[in-house]
Order: structure tokens, then C-alpha cells, then sequence
């Protein structure tokens, strides 16, 4: 057969992430790679009676039926308190919309205002999947540069001068892959400039809650006074990724528009889902849960500091994130990380590779690694592992 495939297929490519997850269904590989939140924080026990309560006879018709586009209006009423911890408030009813995880956000976004051909501007490096989404609807992507304190307000604003763009879509707390975190100042400029050039702003925030040093960061969404920002936050990362509900926070009208788009998607988020969300929020589990597992990140991100500074070679620097689950790092020697990830597979180690988060394909000395996926002994054995390797490229320059 030979398929007609329509031409936005010809942009796309399997996703990085998905293709070396592929590899490591072999337990002896150590997996620097995904995102996945440590199992010790999966909230095990507490779902499984809240589902079964849910299921119970005489109560399953609500969680088993279709359920409004919108969303369980309880469980909206209840991300409303949620986002006002992250600063945003005055937050009505029809500005929220449940959404089957942050993505479906993203692609919402893309679908309401992307034609073929319009840009978007992202942060260079920025996170792969929402690359791969503003592809496939042939929008052409933009990346500026940014520094430890956020975006490069000047190169933000010449960019928009110069390409005239649709959207920005940012991760400003805990960014994906950077781990960085915008100043106030930097989100407060982000904000003023978008809306004098009338450009929309999806502001991702799945890792906002993870927070293990420093002060918390108002979200930029909070600076938002024009209804050109959408906040999109998730709760995987806090409370389970199988559950995949998330919110959507903007505009009535854009809210409006997102939920159209929906109808003609999913019809809306998975009832059993939002209604095991809305009655784990109703009991207070979120926050403990989350004091629970913070510890358990900062010991894993600080054990792979540790190794990092034991075995990885001196041309390796990194950025010591606050927060999140990655550790960014990159060469100051011609070290192709792309080249070296199957050759760290052969080691048992599996890393992302950095070029995969650059909307210009550049970064091929760079890599991401995760840390809250492994237990402190295997991060060091793994860091050992790779650090031994990359010494070795070197030497091979040398």
C-alpha cells in the first residue's frame, strides 16, 4: 500500500525520549533519560481507595459517564485555589478548562491560533514535545536566547519585531531542560512586551511545585494584565502522570475557544480521572504528598551533583537547578552527545541528548539528565559510568 500521508506527517519524527525509553525495558540500564516522578511518590494507596470508593455500587454512573468539555466543575472551582498558591488570582469559573495533561494544552493552543506558516517563539533550549507539537501544525519556531536570569528581553523583543509571531511558550519555573527559573523582573518584562506587540503566551508550569530550594517565584501569569498569557499547569508531576488531568487558566474568550477545540478531540477529560483529582484535593493529600516527596528529589539531585563533580570530566559544566527534575549540562570541548547516546546504551546508562531541545538543531555538545527516577547508589554508578566515557572521548581530542 503505499500511503498518501498528509504533509505536516513529513515534519515529524519520533520523539527522542520515546525512542531511547524504548531501550530500557532491561532493568540493568540506568536511566538519566525521562521525566518520570520517583515511584515512592506515586500516591498509591490513597488513589486506589479513593477509586474504589468511587466505583462502589451506586456511585460509579458519575465517574463512568461522559462528563462536560469544561470539566468537573468542583474540581475546576478547586484549581482555581490551586494556581492562586503560584500568585494568580481574581481567577473565574469559564477561565479554566481541564485538559488531559498539560500537552493537550499546548496542541489547544496550536489548534486556536496556529496557521501553516506562523511562528512561535520559544526559549532556546526548550521543551522537545512542544517543539514537536508547534510542527505539526507547520508552524515555523523561533528560538531566543535567554541567560540565568530568563529570557534575552532584547533579543524577545527584536525576534518579535522581526518575525511578527503568534505565540511564545515558555516553561519559566524549573524550565525543561534548563532548570532555570525566571526572575520576577524578567517575567514581569516577558509580560509587558507580549502584550504591547499582541503576542499569545503559553506559560507551562508542571514542575513549579517541586521546588526543594530558594523562594518560590510568582507565576508569570500573575503580571498578566492584557489576557494575552494562558497558564498551563499539570498535575503529574505532584500527584500521578497515568491520572492525566491538567488546567488550562486564560482568557474567557480564548478559554472559550480551547474548549471548542476540545470538543472535537477527547469530549472531554476522563471522568474517573478528574473525580479521583477533585476528591484527593477535597481531603488535603496534595500538599503532604508533596512535603513527602520533595525530600526524596533533593537527595537524588544532590547525589548526582556529587557524582557529577567525582566523575564527570573538567570540560563539564552544569546548571545546579533549585527545583524540578533535570540537571542541564554541556561541553566546552567538540563532545557529540548525539553520536555518544548509544554508546552510553552499551554502558547501561541512558541520557537525552541536548540538540533535541534546540529549535535550530544546534547544542550537539549538551545533554539532559534526570535524576528523580533513580535511587542515589544507582545515579552514582551511572554518573561514574558516563563520566568515564566522556574522559575518554576527550582523550581521543587530545
Amino acid at each position: 500500500m503505499d500511503y498518501n500521508y498528509s504533509e505536516r506527517m513529513s515534519l515529524l519524527n519520533g520523539s527522542a525520549t520515546r525512542e531511547i525509553l524504548k531501550l530500557l525495558t532491561r532493568p540493568e540500564i540506568i536511566s538519566f533519560a525521562g521525566g518520570f516522578p520517583a515511584t515512592q511518590c506515586l500516591p498509591q494507596k490513597e488513589v486506589q481507595e479513593i477509586a474504589h470508593e468511587l466505583l462502589a455500587e451506586g456511585k460509579a454512573t458519575a465517574a463512568l459517564q461522559y462528563g462536560t468539555t469544561e470539566g468537573f466543575v468542583p474540581l475546576r472551582e478547586q484549581c482555581i485555589e490551586y494556581v492562586k498558591t503560584s500568585g494568580i488570582e481574581n481567577i473565574e469559573l469559564d477561565q479554566t478548562l481541564v485538559i488531559s495533561g498539560g500537552q493537550q494544552g499546548l496542541d489547544l493552543m496550536s489548534k486556536t491560533f496556529l496557521d501553516k506558516g506562523d511562528v512561535v517563539l520559544v526559549e532556546n533550549p526548550t521543551y522537545l514535545t512542544a517543539l514537536q507539537i508547534f510542527q505539526s501544525y507547520q508552524a515555523k519556531i523561533v528560538g531566543v536566547n535567554s541567560d540565568k536570569n530568563g529570557l534575552d528581553i532584547e533579543d524577545l523583543e527584536n525576534k518579535i519585531i522581526q518575525y511578527k509571531p503568534k505565540m511564545l511558550y515558555i516553561v519559566p519555573t524549573f524550565s525543561n531542560p534548563t532548570g532555570k527559573v525566571y526572575s520576577v523582573a524578567n517575567r514581569k518584562e516577558i509580560a509587558s512586551i507580549t502584550a504591547k506587540y499582541n503576542v499569545m503566551v503559553i506559560e507551562d508550569d508542571p514542575y513549579g511545585k517541586l521546588r526543594f530550594e530558594g523562594e518560590p517565584v510568582p507565576a508569570l501569569k500573575s503580571f498578566d494584565t492584557h489576557g494575552n498569557v494562558v497558564y498551563v499547569t499539570s498535575f503529574s508531576k505532584v500527584l500521578a502522570p497515568g491520572l492525566r488531568v491538567a488546567v488550562a487558566v486564560g482568557s474567557k474568550e480564548v478559554i472559550r475557544k480551547l474548549t471548542i477545540c476540545k470538543q472535537g478531540v477527547d469530549v472531554s477529560t476522563s471522568n474517573l480521572s478528574q473525580l479521583i483529582v477533585s476528591e484527593y484535593l477535597r481531603r488535603g493529600y496534595l500538599f503532604p504528598n508533596i512535603e513527602k516527596s520533595l525530600p526524596i528529589y533533593r537527595e537524588r539531585k544532590n547525589a548526582m551533583i556529587d557524582a557529577i563533580n567525582k566523575y564527570m570530566p573538567e570540560e563539564y559544566s552544569y546548571i545546579n537547578a533549585e527545583g524540578g527534575l533535570f540537571i542541564w549540562g554541556e561541553f566546552n570541548a567538540p563532545i557529540n552527545t548525539v553520536e555518544l547516546a548509544p554508546e552510553a546504551i552499551k554502558h547501561d546508562v541512558a541520557y537525552i541528548q541536548g540538540q533535541v531541545f534546540f529549535a535550530d538543531g544546534s547544542g550537539l555538545n549538551t545533554l539532559r539528565l534526570n535524576f528523580s527516577n533513580a535511587s542515589p547508589d544507582r545515579i552514582d554508578t551511572g554518573i561514574h559510568r558516563l563520566g568515564d566515557m566522556f574522559k575518554a572521548e576527550i582523550a581521543k581530542l587530545k
